[in-house]
């Protein structure tokens, strides 16, 4: 086992068990989340040996993971009819040698949920209102998107777009205005174990990728186990695995070393970051397709099997592995009685206000319409959607990111101070 996964199955242990507040965030009873910690964690101590049949389980019910969390202990328990056939033939060798646990993007989600509450108001609040729809969060204190590579890799190599579709303007919404207050950002960066372990607040090494081991060699296996690549072959999937492992150093480099200060340095922040994401997708997009190119028509039929044959063992009936929220949650509208009431603008400033918004709703428009409705078949052609919806990203937080730095040009320090004490107010 790699130092990283280690690590995190020890941090999620401590976060999932420090208190039934914590453990209230997932919507379960304390009771309910010690067996979810255990039920999840215990094939982390085997990742050579523990294969994705323990996560066909988990993700089958994902299409209602929201109604799944708000459940009591007893409510969460799956029903006998709603559990998979036992009988059900094993999947095929390829998808049977699916990697570990924590390359499953629900449990990756869960990991995030427990992470991203822990330092929130000190981890006595027990929900979040910019928490995404499959449980997880998009922001876990002065970091935007943990396990960002992983969720690129899960959806372009085996279809699995639980961790990356939910990315979006929730996220933006949540930059400009930051459930985390200053303290609670500070708790993140913390040094020093005692601190730590009284606040049970994680580093956040762990979800931006450890510089131990190689986090995309069991991907690269199972292709390798697929297609039986050739002597000519070897050497480009060779190539696909330096790639891959290149980007996953470029998105750890993005970690914050610092909390951002303010919602221009959140913005700021959350633009390196996408920048970073898009830099790794590019040299992965450009190995990928050099790879995909020199298989024969059977070997391309093994390699997208691998996705289809995971889908099927996961859930069926699933139509889209893309789960874009393109619906506007009540808790994303733009809280304009909020800032008239604290900041009392002038009339400058309500017209800089009045373009900030815009841009926001230009942002959540870009990225609703980068939300493609079906799934691409081939893994070249889901990356290149990813690639899209990357872009659309970068763009939308470039576009607010402007209107919100020009709002703050006329801002004194204390609109400035209000303004970043609107979203830690905004309890769910």
């Amino acid at each position: 086992m790699s130092r990283s996964r280690g690590g995190i199955a020890v941090l999620v242990v401590a976060l999932l068990l420090s208190s039934a507040a914590q453990a209230r965030g997932f919507g379960l009873g304390p009771l309910g989340i010690v067996r979810s910690a255990f039920g999840h964690l215990l094939p982390l101590g085997a990742l050579h040996r523990a294969r994705h049949h323990a996560r066909h389980h988990d993700v089958r019910h994902g299409r209602d993971r929201n109604a799944a969390l708000s459940r009591n202990e007893e409510g969460s328990k799956p029903s006998r009819s709603s559990r998979p056939n036992e009988t059900t033939p094993p999947p095929r060798t390829s998808e049977a040698s699916v990697g570990p646990l924590l390359d499953n993007p629900a449990a990756r989600g869960q990991i995030v949920a427990a992470a991203a509450l822990a330092g929130w108001h000190g981890g006595q609040v027990t929900n979040g209102w910019w928490r995404h729809r499959d449980g997880g969060y998009g922001w876990v204190g002065p970091l935007f998107w943990p396990f960002a590579y992983d969720d690129i890799y899960d959806y372009t190599l085996f279809g699995d777009g639980t961790g990356f579709w939910d990315y979006g303007y929730a996220d933006v919404y949540a930059g400009i205005f930051a459930p985390y207050g200053g303290k609670d950002l500070a708790s993140y960066m913390e040094h020093g174990p005692s601190a730590r372990r009284d606040a049970r607040v994680p580093s956040l090494q762990p979800f931006c990728g450890d510089d131990k081991g190689d986090p995309t060699a069991s991907a690269i296996d199972q292709i390798r186990q697929a297609v039986q690549p050739n002597a000519a072959q070897r050497a480009a999937l060779d190539d696909l695995a330096k790639a891959s492992s290149e980007g996953a150093q470029l998105v750890r480099a993005s970690c914050p070393k610092q909390a951002p200060t303010g919602a221009p340095g959140r913005l700021a922040a959350m633009q390196e970051r996408v920048e970073a994401i898009i830099k790794a997708e590019l040299n992965l997009q450009m190995a990928l397709g050099k790879f995909y190119d020199r298989l024969d028509d059977e070997q391309k039929e093994r390699f997208n099997a691998l996705s289809e044959n995971r889908r099927k063992a996961t859930d069926p009936k699933q139509a889209s592995a893309k789960r874009c929220d393109t619906k506007q949650a009540a808790a994303l509208q733009w809280p304009a009685n909020d800032i008239a009431e604290k900041l009392q603008p002038n009339d400058d400033q309500r017209k800089a206000l009045g373009v900030l918004q815009r841009a926001a709703a230009r942002a959540a428009d870009m990225l609703r319409d980068a939300c493609e409705e079906d799934d691409a078949i081939t893994p070249p052609a889901r990356l290149a959607a990813a690639d899209r919806r990357l872009v659309a990203m970068l763009e939308a937080v470039k576009l607010v990111r402007q209107a919100l730095d020009d709002l703050y040009e006329t801002l004194n320090d204390e609109q400035k101070a209000q303004f970043e004490a609107i979203g830690p107010r905004r309890t769910a």
